[in-house]
């Protein structure tokens, strides 16, 4: 099936991904926008599992002070590369998880560090489990391997802290 120009526009602009993925995607789909998303999302999280043992060296921290002044937390996400950590969305991602861990405060950042003996639901505890409050659909986690997956690199919270008046 030939696929309009426009139609892989739309899907490029949509997810991020590459003119001949979007192209690639759209032809197996017969045109469908929604299967070839869902094909490029799968193909993205595929790429960047195949990335997670890579170093994190680079990377940004980003803080985030609720309006005010009460409750504030700071994050390093790390990547790959000084290049991807310049990017918008890699700084924005950076900041809306931040903003969750203000709003959320989570105590792990995966479900393997939880400790024997926490009985509290992984969703309500670990950062990396819990719904992200900008898009409930997604976890944190799908978020950050999502971005790895358009960016082509490996990225992990390496840490955070949060920090309330009175607790």
């Amino acid at each position: 099936m030939a696929v309009d120009v426009q139609l892989v526009r739309t899907l490029r602009d949509q997810t991020g991904a590459g003119i001949m993925d979007c192209k690639e995607a759209l032809e197996k789909s017969d045109g469908d926008m929604e299967k070839a998303t869902q094909a490029l999302r799968e193909k993205g999280v595929a790429s960047a599992g195949k990335r997670v043992g890579k170093d994190t060296n680079e990377g940004v921290i980003e803080t985030y002070l609720h309006t005010g002044g009460r409750v504030g937390a700071m994050v390093e996400l790390g990547c790959e590369t000084d290049f991807v950590a310049r990017t918008e969305e890699f700084q924005k991602l950076a900041h809306d998880i931040a903003m969750q861990v203000a709003a959320m405060g989570p105590v792990y950042i995966d479900k393997d560090e939880i400790e024997d003996g926490d009985t509290r639901s992984p969703a309500q505890i670990s950062l990396m489990q819990q719904p992200f409050i900008k898009n409930g659909s997604s976890s944190v986690g799908e978020m950050v391997t999502e971005l790895a997956g358009k960016v082509g690199e490996n990225i992990r919270v390496v840490r955070f802290t949060r920090l309330a008046v009175g607790e």
